[in-house]
This record gives structure tokens, C-alpha cells and sequence, in this order.
């Protein structure tokens, strides 16, 4: 047996040649002459469908180059990561306004300074205002509320440019796409379902109301329905449960915290683990739970106490309760009338020594104050 590889199949010079290639038997004549005559198609190689895909932070857009949807030279990963639910996100703005307001947030809550954050939010629209120039945008957001609000922003962008000969399609995932294998990355991409007019009318909806002055905007929302996008009723539910409650003035978010250190969480990575275990789905990151901290142990009468822990590290800083803030977790102070409240929470900003607005348990609804 000769170990020379075979010699590559000639190349069609007639029709019939390229027929008799692929198997067609037809019979000899005028006719097969007539095939033999003819010069064969010129086959020209399909171009790679040129895709960008748009998610949620570095993890998983790598998740998304290791999964080998990227044909090579067809696509390309980008990242949209604003934490929306925390400061200000007032409605109505030019997008060079909006991305100073964010910016200025950003580096006065320390997550980094205020030119690279500018840098970054305009880096990351000027990828979307760009997405007509693609085959396909493929839109890789999760189930939680800061996935589902940089959804909502990001369809509200999109549906605002032309993206005629551009199909925008959705990878919407229960599962964080940043834990997922490359494999099993790969496998959602078949599952995207195509971005209809449904989807994008929420989608304006819900980020206009989220953006209002009033948080009832997004109670309309809910009441009439969210199924275009299935994960959005829970998030914004999430979001209304961050306005103080009537009963002690505390967020959702900060008396998790409060109760996570009455159960004997004493420093910053227990009680960090011990309030995600209260979550349904991810809230914080350890940066925002590192601000939520230092505003509860804010003056006046702060309501918890942070001391450096072993070797100064931030998962080892030591937390406890102050007087102040049993008193308010057990219901016998309001944590608003005493402390005050400067806090945007999407469009509403509340000031004073009365939040305006006020979430009721019970009730599942917001109270005007």
C-alpha cells in the first residue's frame, strides 16, 4: 500500500464535468454534449457573517472568544458594564451629558477616576451607535438587575439607530454566562432568538420609566406585563425593593446586611456571603457591597462599625452593629429620620430627612411619603 496521498480531485472544466463530480448520471447524446460544452460555474467562497456580540464584563466576553462562535476575521466581543442601579441615571439627557453624570458617579464612589470611566462608557456606545455596520449584533445579558437594565438600555439605543440589513438577536441566559465552560457557551449561541418590535417597545418602555422622576412609571410597567422579556419583571421588582421600607427606612440590600451581622457575620467576606445567600439572584458586587458598608458606617449615628481586619485586606475588615443600628433593624427607629437620604435610585432622587417614596413590603407597591 502506497503511503502518497491521494492526488486532489481535478477541477471542473465543463458542466458536465462538475454534474459527473457530484454524482448525476445522465445519458450519452446531444444533450451530454451539449453539457460538455458549456464551461462550469465559477464556485466563489461564502463570506463569514460578520457578528458583533455585545454582554455584560471581561468574563464573558472571554467565555465568548473561547467558545469558537468567532468565525476569524467575522467577529469581534464587546462589553457594556455600567452598574445602572446604582446613582443617578436621570431621563432626557444628550448621551454626552448622560455619560459625564455616570462618569462623575463612578469616580466619586471610587470604582475608578472620572477620565477612564468617561473613556469607557463612551468607548462602549460608540461600539452600539456603530452596529449597523454588521452582519448581526448578538446580545448576551443575563437574568439578574444589572444585566436586565444594561438590556433594556442597550435595546433602547439600538432601536433608536437604522440597523436595516443588521439582525439583532438575543442570548438570554438563567445561568451567569461568566461561570459558564466555552463549550457550554457555544451551545447557547444556537438558542438566540431574534429581537422583534415587541421586545424593543418594552425595552424603550421600561428604560424611560426607569430613568423617570417617578417609580411608578415602572409599577405601570409591571402591571402590564414584561413576557416579551421574561426576566425583566423580577429585576425591576428587585430595583423597587432598594427604596426604604415604611417600616425602618432600610433598602432591601442594607438590612440584609444588618441581619447577616446579627447572625454572626463579622467580617466583610462572611457577611458578603451571607447576603447573597438572601438574594434570588446576584445583587452586589464586592465593590458595591464595599460602598453599601461604608454608607451604613457613615456619620451620623452610623449603623455599623468597620475596623481594619488581619493584614488590612478588605475581605478581613471587621464589621459590627452599633446601638443605632439594632434599634433600626428591629423596628424602633427609621433609619431615613434619623440619618437623612441622598440616594439616586434610577431617575428618583431622594433627599431629605423623608425619602418622597417608600417601599411596603406587604404590599409589594410603592407609598408616596
Amino acid at each position: 500500500m502506497s503511503d502518497l496521498p491521494s492526488p486532489p480531485p481535478t477541477r471542473p472544466s465543463t458542466a458536465a464535468d462538475l454534474m459527473r463530480q457530484l454524482g448525476f448520471r445522465f445519458p450519452a447524446g446531444p444533450a451530454g454534449a451539449l453539457l460538455d460544452a458549456m464551461p462550469a460555474p465559477q464556485l466563489r467562497p461564502v463570506p463569514a457573517r460578520r457578528t458583533l456580540h455585545v454582554t455584560n464584563g471581561d468574563s464573558a466576553a472571554e467565555g465568548i472568544r473561547l467558545s469558537g462562535v468567532i468565525v476569524a476575521g467575522g467577529g469581534e466581543v464587546s462589553v457594556t458594564a455600567d452598574v445602572l442601579h446604582e446613582g443617578p441615571a436621570p431621563g432626557g439627557l444628550p448621551p454626552e451629558r448622560w455619560r459625564k453624570i455616570r462618569a462623575r458617579y463612578l469616580a466619586e464612589s471610587g470604582y475608578e477616576d472620572y477620565d477612564s470611566a468617561l473613556a469607557r462608557l463612551t468607548r462602549w456606545d460608540r461600539t452600539l451607535e456603530d452596529a449597523r455596520s454588521w452582519d448581526e449584533v448578538v446580545l448576551w445579558f443575563e437574568h439578574d438587575l444589572f444585566d436586565q437594565l444594561l438590556l433594556i438600555r442597550t435595546l433602547d439605543l439600538l432601536a433608536g439607530y437604522d440597523l436595516r440589513g443588521t439582525t439583532l438577536s438575543l442570548v438570554q441566559s438563567g445561568e451567569y454566562l461568566g461561570h459558564l465552560s466555552p463549550q457550554e457557551m457555544a451551545a447557547l449561541l444556537p438558542r438566540r432568538l431574534r429581537v422583534g418590535d415587541d421586545q424593543k417597545r418594552l425595552a424603550r418602555e421600561s428604560w424611560r420609566a426607569f430613568c423617570a422622576p417617578d417609580p411608578r412609571e415602572i409599577e405601570a410597567i409591571l402591571w402590564g406585563g414584561t413576557s416579551p422579556l421574561p426576566y425583566l419583571e423580577g429585576a425591576l421588582r428587585r430595583h423597587l425593593e432598594e427604596f426604604p421600607a415604611v417600616a425602618d427606612g432600610l433598602s432591601r440590600c442594607e438590612r440584609q446586611i444588618l441581619r447577616a451581622v446579627t447572625g454572626g457575620a463579622v467580617t466583610f467576606e462572611e457577611a458578603f456571603r451571607a447576603t447573597q445567600a438572601m438574594e434570588e439572584r446576584i445583587y452586589l458586587g464586592d465593590a458595591s457591597f464595599h460602598r453599601t458598608l461604608r454608607e451604613l458606617a457613615a456619620s451620623p449615628l452610623p449603623l455599623v462599625r468597620l475596623e481594619p481586619g488581619a493584614g488590612g485586606s478588605l475581605r478581613a475588615l471587621r464589621i459590627s452593629l452599633t446601638a443605632t443600628g439594632r434599634e433600626v433593624l428591629e423596628g424602633r427607629e427609621d433609619g431615613v429620620r434619623i440619618r437623612g437620604i441622598d440616594r439616586w435610585l434610577g431617575g428618583v432622587h431622594l433627599q431629605g430627612a423623608e425619602a418622597a417614596w417608600r417601599w411596603n413590603p406587604e404590599t409589594g407597591r410603592l407609598a408616596r411619603t
